[in-house]
């Protein structure tokens, strides 16, 4: 191996091992990672930035606008709600619920339709008295499944459609992917509400208790108020507190705005907002 190679593959593994240390921001690691390459001379100078300016690059963030459009509008919200019936079988369930997800990944994020989705297959699932794992995995599929169908559906087809464009000049159209990925999504989704539930291994014990509840509280707000003790702190003090327990300070709001990039250095006021993930 070359000495640019052997650099890129420690690159590489520095990467994978702060995402798997979970303690850096995913952004902040990828910069590092480019800066790193560049600083190195692995990554032309010239060319550090240009796939910010790549056509697919683009196509994601505006994926991911209308995603965020579509759950703020209130839209999605109301489709989801009207999907929860305990009283149907699991298997009906899994194919109208892979259904909604798949159409949903078709136009949005497929992370984003899922976890759209999570909290109504939870609920149902928590009213039924039966595992959330055998809903959930293959609404995970059918999210996976939907995003084939359409070119903006999932960022490879989006990569494929740029790489054809820069080739023939005309790039894949919104749904040019549908008639092989209509057919594998709907075959997929057949095979997961029929038989693949049937294959996922059932969770022992009680599913009504802590387990759903833990899943259903993800990040949470909490205010600092007059005399409280940590008035004066640092934040890097706080840090260290939520680490113990196992709580991670995602920001600070202050004043109504939310401070990007919190040092933990920052001084904590009455009135400061915290972001927290448990």
């Amino acid at each position: 191996m070359t000495s640019p190679q052997i650099i890129l593959f420690a690159i590489f593994a520095g990467v994978f091992a702060l995402l798997l240390w979970g303690r850096w921001r995913y952004d902040l690691i990828a910069f590092a990672a480019l800066l790193m390459g560049v600083l190195t001379g692995v990554v032309p100078t010239k060319a550090a930035f240009s796939g910010f300016g790549h056509p697919a690059t683009l196509v994601v963030a505006l994926v991911l606008i209308i995603s965020a459009g579509l759950v703020n509008s209130g839209a999605v919200g109301l489709i989801t709600r009207s999907l929860i019936d305990s009283s149907r079988a699991l298997g009906k369930h899994i194919a109208i619920m892979g259904a909604v997800g798949a159409i949903l990944s078709a136009f949005m994020n497929n992370v984003a339709a899922l976890a759209l989705l999570m909290p109504v297959d939870l609920q149902t699932a928590r009213k039924a008295k039966r595992d959330p794992g055998l809903s959930l995995m293959p609404l995970s599929f059918a999210t996976i499944l939907g995003g084939m169908v359409t070119m903006i559906g999932t960022p490879p087809n989006i990569i494929i459609a740029s790489i054809r464009a820069d080739a023939f000049g005309t790039p894949f159209g919104m749904f040019d992917f549908a008639p092989v990925g209509l057919i594998a999504a709907t075959a997929g989704l057949l095979f997961v509400a029929t038989i693949g539930w049937r294959l996922i291994p059932r969770q022992q014990g009680d599913t009504q208790s802590g387990s759903l509840l833990e899943l259903a509280s993800y990040v949470a707000e909490l205010t600092i108020p007059q005399g409280s003790k940590h008035i004066g702190q640092h934040l890097k003090q706080l840090h260290d507190e939520a680490e113990k327990a196992d709580v991670a300070i995602l920001g600070l709001i202050r004043d109504g705005k939310r401070l990007y990039g919190t040092s933990r250095n920052r001084i904590l006021r009455a009135g400061d907002t915290l972001v927290l993930e448990a």
